[in-house]
């Protein structure tokens, strides 16, 4: 038991002083001129892992060796220890300074594509503001077009899906809060309706086309209701087609009994109409 804890006590001494020297080394060389120290002391920090200290030297060198030809692998590997120190803004600035600089790169495409993951990594969740998530979408796009035989092109597809649900997903609920608010507001049917229809024709293969059909029939029967007799008929003859329109499309919607409910008011009140005619 003792021999194990020398032994043990032994390998933290030198695992103590091999940090120390490591530290004492960083510290000497940063503050130097020697570029050449930089350079290899940042790669040996890169292929360690230690990538924050990577930076701070890859910070110092990469202006001095813009043009010369170890440029590319400087910039390529400073971008990267900003991404894998999760500051994801920094890094998809610095790999598309890269995609500028060196279009002829053999790691344009990894550029490309991890200056396309940051802005992915940066995408709020979707009740927040969506500019980033455009900004990635956008990124992702031009990866997927550009380089359809990639390795990458797969996590691509994958993560511009996601982003393109998220985008939908606010989009929905803005049109469902429209429709709520609608409840208590009669003319804010309207903006539901309007948000409604804009999100099934721009959003023709989405996961949330069903909710929004349905919210539909929703939005226009309450509309149709508490509208005059000048303009109901119109209007339930709409709610009828948006009825339809979801029957058509998803005859086994999970929401179809709540839409026969609505459905069973809509034919009521045309059935007054007909009546009365």
């Amino acid at each position: 038991m003792f021999l194990k804890m020398r032994v043990s006590f032994f390998y933290l001494l030198i695992a103590g002083l091999f940090v120390f020297s490591s530290c004492s080394e960083y510290q000497k060389v940063l503050k130097e001129s020697d570029i050449k120290a930089k350079y290899e002391l940042a790669e040996k920090f890169y292929n360690d892992g230690d990538y924050k200290r990577a930076q701070r030297l890859f910070e110092q060198i990469a202006p001095r060796y813009v043009g010369k030809p170890q440029g590319e692998r400087v910039m390529f590997f400073f971008a990267d220890t900003y991404y894998k120190n999760k500051d994801f803004y920094l890094s998809g600035y610095q790999f598309e300074r890269f995609v500028k600089s060196y279009p002829s790169s053999d790691k344009i495409q990894e550029a490309s594509f991890l200056g396309a993951k940051s802005y992915y990594m940066l995408s709020p969740k979707y009740s927040l503001d969506q500019t980033d998530t455009n900004k990635a979408l956008s990124k992702l796009q031009t990866f997927i077009n550009t380089y359809p035989e990639s390795e990458f092109f797969e996590e691509a597809n994958t993560m511009a899906r996601e982003l393109t649900s998220k985008k939908e997903k606010k989009q929905i609920e803005i049109a469902k809060q429209f429709n709520k608010l609608g409840q208590f507001n009669f003319p804010i049917l309207v903006s539901a309706i309007t948000a409604l229809d804009n999100f099934v024709s721009d959003n023709p293969g989405s996961i949330y086309r069903e909710e929004a059909l349905y919210y539909k029939i929703e939005a226009t029967t309450n509309l149709a209701m508490n509208s005059t007799d000048t303009k109901k008929q119109e209007r339930l003859e709409e709610a009828q087609d948006s009825y339809n329109t979801l029957i058509r499309y998803f005859p086994e919607t999970k929401y179809k009994k709540k839409a026969d409910n609505l459905q069973e008011k809509i034919q009521k009140e045309l059935s007054r109409f007909s009546e009365s005619k």
